[in-house]
């Protein structure tokens, strides 16, 4: 008699057409972090754009919330294989806040409360496929989730949505951020599973 562990089952690919190549669908939404959970008050929050050439936007929590707020439908995928399709989001379009500089710049390192960093080629935040978002499901985003406010870059594997997330440095050239220096994917595409270097 075979030993299977309980849930082996669930991590088989779905027929589902929304689901990438060697994801599973999930109805949970995974936690999963590369250190501890940052505690941010809302009144020391800050989200800083600094271009290649070293100018500062920032704004403040309040300043932020001023801004034009999207309503976001989408499904998510972890490289870690789950994903979780059809969830719903509030935020702030990276195509907002990038009006505020002047830059030439290729590509963007997201910065997070906690030393977490991301490489992002701007290519993929432009033309409303990028948030930074602060609702989940209706909700303040939980702690646990990235809140007070994550990135949310929905066609990329979800470590590209950087939880906590408080600016993003413009740069001309690609560097690695934490996970891709550690042998993730630069780019991360779930439909051509760029998983891994």
């Amino acid at each position: 008699m075979a030993v299977i562990s309980r849930g082996f089952g669930a991590r088989r690919r779905e027929s589902d057409p929304r689901l990438p190549p060697g994801q599973y669908l999930t109805e949970d939404f995974p936690v999963l972090s590369a250190g501890p959970t940052p505690r941010i008050e809302l009144d020391e929050w800050r989200f800083d754009i600094r271009t290649e050439a070293g100018a500062l936007v920032s704004w403040t929590w309040d300043e932020f919330l001023s801004l034009p707020i999207e309503d976001v439908h989408t499904d998510i995928h972890c490289v870690t294989r789950w994903s979780k399709l059809g969830t719903s989001w509030r935020g702030v379009s990276l195509d907002t806040l990038l009006e505020y500089v002047e830059s030439d710049a290729s590509y963007a390192m997201a910065h997070s409360y906690g030393g977490y960093t991301t490489n992002i080629p701007l290519d993929e935040v432009r033309d409303g496929r990028a948030w930074v978002a602060f609702e989940f499901e209706g909700e303040p985003l939980d702690p646990e989730h990235g809140g007070p406010a994550r990135l949310l870059i929905p066609h990329l594997y979800f470590w590209k949505s950087a939880k906590w997330v408080r600016g993003l440095t413009l740069m001309d050239d690609d560097e690695p951020g934490f996970w891709e220096q550690n042998g993730y994917n630069m780019h991360g595409d779930p439909w051509t599973e760029e998983r891994y270097w």
